[in-house]
């Protein structure tokens, strides 16, 4: 069985990843194949755990390809923190805020407003696609130590379960600091018009 975690990302994704790691009959992954294109991009191999938030972006080939065979976790976090933690990120190159606003909404400004609007339709595509499965489970990062064995037990997983739970102490891939994030967007204005 394959499980795939999807979420909004800045949801400790990268951290319950790491959680899975710890899972000895599945292999885990965290955004592995998210350059390829085609039937590659999904072609993940059997029993494996993938946490990947662009996979919420192909969730029409994700049922065409796993449809009900697989089981699938939500993870969110509180709309604030996510909202602001996207709106740290702006100047990252692949930042999918970035992509978000400028490539779907066609909008030039960055605003934590716009970053809210990412996460509420973010969320809303994930819970119309999991209203139709039997396998899910929807887990929040903030309660995720304590409903780790929940999901553990519901997929079967072997392993050092102390170890997983460990990984929820451990704060994974945290976005920029506040000045940083000011820093980055000066200078995504002064260079943007130059890419």
């Amino acid at each position: 069985m394959n499980v795939f975690v999807l979420c909004t990302g800045r949801s400790g994704s990268t951290t319950f990843y790491r959680a899975c790691s710890h899972i000895t009959n599945y292999t885990a992954g965290h955004e592995l194949r998210t350059s390829e294109i085609g039937e590659a991009r999904l072609a993940y191999p059997p029993d494996h755990i993938e946490v990947d938030n662009r996979l919420s972006w192909l969730l029409g080939r994700l049922d065409q390809t796993y449809g009900d065979r697989a089981f699938y976790v939500h993870l969110t976090r509180a709309e604030r923190p996510t909202a602001r933690s996207f709106d740290r990120r702006w100047a990252s190159r692949y930042s999918i805020i970035r992509a978000y606003a400028e490539g779907i909404l066609r909008r030039k400004d960055q605003t934590e407003a716009l970053c809210r609007d990412m996460v509420r339709t973010v969320n809303a595509n994930i819970e119309h696609f999991i209203a139709a499965k039997s396998r899910t489970l929807t887990i929040r990062i903030e309660e995720a130590r304590e409903r780790f064995p929940e999901f553990w037990e519901a997929v079967g997983a072997e392993g050092p379960l102390e170890d997983a739970l460990r990984e929820f102490d451990v704060r994974h891939n945290p976005s920029p600091s506040r000045a940083s994030r000011a820093f980055a967007r000066l200078r995504w204005r002064v260079l943007s018009p130059f890419r």
